[in-house]
């Protein structure tokens, strides 16, 4: 442990002298800027174009796909919500230590007493591998995601976010069912799994083994990408926001000192592998997300005869925009299902690598499991996040003067009393205008929610780095130290040039991951019919 804590110090201090150079944004922003025009060019290709709006191939895969599995699962997302509660609580806990039924062959055509105790398998629990995986969705796309959705896309871009964090329900329980299902484990019990594993094995049990190679391999490369990109450097990047803002700080110098700590604070933590990250995200997740949500519930509260006149904003802007520059009726939907997929991240692949950890026997209990994140992430924390900045524009009175204009610059900014604010800058103001020191409390809500996701994310990008070059310990440092510079890289940057390229990184595993949805779904419907039947028969 010490020696890989002088590691973190041994990269730190190139990055102090590197910090104290002048324009280390403007320097970033320009090593990023033409990255990030390439990869958003290839993975956002639009299949229409006009001159308002674009309509990218990858969005439109996207909600096609979720669209597909929620009917042919038969809404998943409805139906089998309440027993993925339970199965969080523990209720069905017991199926994972006996086969029920009275045949004398288990499922599988196994013969009892030969069973291999497939539960023994893993290293969390279910409601350990929700918390790791929620903390990697709910993140700062929650609190500046969402403001930027509003800023560009108007209130109506909030009503596509939920469309899609709804729909994204079912592509949740598809792929993380497969996650624990084509899972690895090592022999010293460590798990290995993820989309990486489910395309490679699958694939090749359907005849497509070099395919299944290629397929498996690109998605590991985009999902490092991702983990430095949205699951890193923008969540270090709001969160340096908020603390400059919060400390009065304003040189490019102090982002990178932030960075420095945060990146030293995530060095330790995420050391310790998953289960040091379940049990430390087992914790935070829960007291954070409550914490933020009991916040947004008070002001809204506070102003309770205003909801429903934001609900009908919601809703009639959904379908008949005004926001200026947002491109009408298409162009305010794609906004809110942009920004829902980023911040719920169904369909990317990432969340069923930290599913894949988890102790079960029933590979679809855990996809039971993760349909309820983007209910969580996208139909509950990002909705109040959505209400509270509509309300706060209403400037205390729904038929009076807006506080900033929908639409903005274009780029995400809006003018809020002669000043511009973005991303989370613009829920901060809203906060501000409702609670008390609320800027000390945001910006520890914007600092949790960006640890807890970044953690998640190393996690996630150290599965896929293992998955090309090795399950040795230096090639573990080696991921873990590029990681944390990453968090310095993005503590510095300004919030376009990072989130262009998180966008693209992000966005670019969902090609890759479709594939082996797309041949593996029968798969996903035995093991569910596996997992209620043997519920009917505990139940019996």
């Amino acid at each position: 442990m010490k020696k890989k804590l002088l590691s973190l110090l041994f990269l730190a201090i190139p990055m102090l002298t590197f910090a104290q150079e002048k324009g280390l944004d403007q320097k970033i922003d320009e090593a990023f800027k033409p990255i990030s025009d390439f990869f958003s060019s290839i993975i956002f290709f639009p299949i229409y174009k006009s001159e308002s709006i674009e309509i990218p191939f990858v969005l439109l895969l996207l909600v096609a796909s979720a669209v597909f599995f929620t009917i042919y699962f038969k809404f998943p997302n409805v139906f089998h919500f309440k027993t993925a509660i339970n199965v969080v609580r523990g209720k069905y806990d017991d199926l994972d230590h006996h086969e029920s039924g009275d045949s004398d062959l288990a499922v599988e055509g196994d013969i009892k007493g030969t069973i291999k105790d497939e539960s023994a398998e893993g290293e969390v629990t279910h409601f350990q591998a929700l918390a790791t995986a929620v903390s990697g969705t709910v993140g700062n796309g929650n609190i500046a995601g969402v403001a930027l959705a509003i800023a560009l896309g108007g209130p109506g871009a909030t009503f596509w976010m939920v469309i899609c964090g709804f729909l994204g329900m079912s592509t949740k329980f598809v792929e993380c069912t497969l996650g624990v299902q084509y899972r690895d484990v090592g022999e010293d019990g460590t798990v290995y799994g993820g989309p990486m594993y489910y395309i490679s094995k699958g694939l090749k049990e359907r005849g497509f083994e070099i395919l299944g190679k290629i397929v498996a391999v690109i998605f590991a490369i985009f999902c490092i990408g991702g983990s430095f990109g949205g699951g890193n450097a923008a969540q270090s990047n709001q969160a340096t926001v908020v603390l400059k803002e919060l400390l009065g700080l304003e040189s490019t110098a102090a982002g990178a000192w932030i960075g420095i700590v945060l990146a030293i604070l995530v060095g330790v933590i995420i050391i310790g592998g998953i289960k040091r990250i379940a049990q430390v995200t087992e914790k935070v997740v829960p007291f954070m997300a409550g914490l933020y949500v009991l916040a947004c519930l008070y002001i809204l509260g506070a102003n309770f005869s205003l909801i429903d006149d934001a609900f009908a904003l919601i809703f009639r802007e959904a379908f008949n925009p005004t926001a200026i520059g947002v491109g009408g009726f298409i162009g305010v939907l794609l906004v809110g299902f942009k920004r829902a997929a980023f911040s719920n991240e169904a369909g990317a692949g990432s969340a069923s690598i930290a599913h894949s950890a988890v102790k079960t026997k029933y590979s679809a209990s855990e996809g039971l499991v993760a349909l309820l994140e983007p209910f969580i992430d996208t139909v509950v924390i990002c909705t109040m996040t959505a209400l509270v900045i509509i309300i706060f524009n209403f400037g205390g009175d729904a038929s009076g003067a807006s506080v900033f204009q929908y639409g903005g610059d274009g780029a995400g900014a809006v003018m809020i009393g002669g000043e511009s604010f973005e991303g989370a800058g613009i829920t901060s103001k809203a906060f501000a205008e409702y609670i008390p020191y609320s800027n000390v409390f945001l910006t520890i809500a914007v600092v949790l929610f960006a640890v807890s996701t970044m953690i998640s994310w190393s996690y996630y990008g150290l599965q896929s780095w293992k998955y090309l070059f090795g399950r040795g310990k230096r090639a573990d440092m080696a991921y873990k130290l590029l990681f944390c510079l990453f968090v310095v890289i993005g503590a510095a940057a300004s919030m376009k040039s990072i989130w262009d390229f998180s966008d693209a990184m992000i966005f670019a595993m969902v090609f890759p991951n479709m594939i082996g949805l797309f041949f593996l779904f029968p798969v996903v419907k035995k093991q569910l019919k596996r997992y209620t039947d043997a519920i009917k028969g505990e139940k019996a």
